[in-house]
């Protein structure tokens, strides 16, 4: 049986015993752009992203996905990055104080999870559901998505590998040179 996880919050600097959500602060396309085009090319702000290259509009919106752990009362929560069409978008942005609007997009999941390889320009397949109350989106993998995320994600993951995806992005957050 594993020890409890526990972790100091980089928000509110306190240690919580429960797991924290795994949070991308951007997608990867974003985050892999230079300074000088993240300051040029991009706006990005909790919930929002669009980079503006010469010959297209990249679109992100944040969403969160919950992985049913097998072996645990307690499931696995992301926030996570997905790329949507110019017209889901546009809808989802128009409509993103309406606490009634409820509507299905499909969107591309955006942000490399530890432990997944997704081969040559690869990504995820995804249903984008909209909630009412102003929550964010979750998104549902499309099970017809040959891959092991996927897999994971409608068979489940074991309380073990939760652990280790907790660690890996605990020690990720962490700066280099051993400060806090």
């Amino acid at each position: 049986m594993s020890e409890q996880i526990k972790f100091t919050c980089s928000c509110c600097g306190k240690e919580h015993a429960e797991w924290p959500a795994l949070t991308f602060i951007a997608p990867d396309y974003y985050a892999q752009l230079s300074q000088e085009d993240k300051d040029t090319m991009a706006e990005i702000d909790s919930d929002f992203c669009v980079i503006t290259h010469p010959d297209q509009t990249d679109r992100f919106i944040r969403v969160t996905l919950t992985q049913k752990v097998i072996d645990h009362c307690q499931d696995l929560q992301y926030g996570l990055w997905v790329s949507l069409s110019e017209n889901s978008f546009d809808d989802y942005s128009a409509n993103y104080n309406n606490e009634n609007h409820e509507t299905c997009y499909f969107g591309w999941l955006c942000n490399r999870i530890s432990g997944y390889e997704l081969g040559e320009g690869g990504s995820i397949p995804t249903s984008v559901y909209t909630k009412t109350g102003n929550q964010r989106p979750e998104i549902v993998p499309h099970d017809d998505f040959d891959h092991p995320f996927v897999h994971d994600y409608y068979n489940g993951i074991t309380r073990e590998e939760a652990e280790r995806r907790i660690q890996h992005m605990l020690a990720k957050s962490r700066p280099s040179d051993g400060s806090r």
